[in-house]
């Protein structure tokens, strides 16, 4: 099982200043997986959806909830994450 985080964003966030803090997200997230975190995958959806503006993909729920602990994108009240468990089934 992998966890899948899902980011809204905050209401009132301005485009503006997540692309001003994306520098910092973006510094967190490379050294989270420098770190070893068990970070999968990351990324915004290119087309607007209510249900998320971007998401991650983690290998535990601890690997999710450090993240989210630290990443500034959260911390500065930006974005609102959701934490779902996701059975994925793989294809080869």
């Amino acid at each position: 099982m992998e966890i899948v985080v899902m980011y809204t964003l905050a209401e009132g966030a301005e485009r503006s200043r997540v692309m001003e803090t994306y520098p910092r997200h973006k510094a967190f997230f490379e050294a989270f997986r420098a770190d070893g975190g068990g970070l999968l995958a990351l990324g915004p959806f290119l087309t607007a959806d209510p249900a998320g503006s971007s998401m991650g993909i983690f290998c535990s729920r601890e690997d999710a909830e450090k993240f989210l602990a630290g990443d500034p994108f959260v911390t500065e009240g930006l974005a609102v994450p959701r934490i779902l468990e996701w059975e994925a089934v793989r294809f080869s």
